[in-house]
């Protein structure tokens, strides 16, 4: 559920203390949320704490939110925010999951699935910042200068770490360039 043209309407109601627009916004925004904390996390229980963690933010921070950045960037930054906390706690990761293709051949799904598998410890073991901007451009398809708001930090400073994450991809992954998927 994407909101509407009534975005503004529901986040004031929000801010009120009005339950109903609080459950309107995470039914809007809960797949999202959880899509992002399972990319950084690869474990579906940790993603559904960083999920919690992150609408209890929401829940006590909507006040703050004046509407100078666009609603979807101030979530992400609290999402961004959850996710590093999470992995500042010292919580156990495992590598991020990703969406499995059907329809294919069995080879082709073993295949797939040994490439993905080392795409994602190796992702993994990118530094957290280095992993969020990759999870934001590339899962999200979020801009730069919408992933620099997000992140708090220059377009340059994005495009930096992007850099550095492929150069480390490509050096870590550059055994896989002869399989086929």
């Amino acid at each position: 559920m994407v909101l509407d043209a009534n975005d503004r309407e529901i986040i004031e109601a929000c801010q009120r203390g009005d339950h109903d627009a609080f459950a309107t916004l995470f039914n809007a925004h809960r797949d999202r949320v959880y899509s992002i904390a399972l990319r950084f996390s690869g474990n579906p229980s940790v993603a559904l704490d960083i999920a919690q963690d992150t609408f209890l933010k929401l829940l006590s921070k909507i006040g703050e939110f004046r509407g100078e950045a666009k609603f979807e960037s101030w979530l992400y930054r609290l999402i961004v925010n959850s996710c590093l906390d999470h992995r500042r706690a010292g919580r156990k990761w495992s590598p991020l999951a990703t969406l499995r293709a059907s329809g294919d051949s069995v080879l082709q799904r073993l295949l797939r699935s040994e490439v993905e598998e080392s795409v994602q410890q190796v992702v993994a073991r990118l530094a957290p910042e280095l992993r969020m901007v990759v999870i934001l451009r590339y899962t999200e398809e979020l801009s730069y200068d919408e992933i620099a708001e997000i992140l708090g930090c220059p377009p340059g400073t994005v495009a930096s770490r992007l850099n550095r994450a492929h150069k480390l991809l490509e050096r870590r992954l550059s055994g896989l360039r002869g399989k086929h998927v």
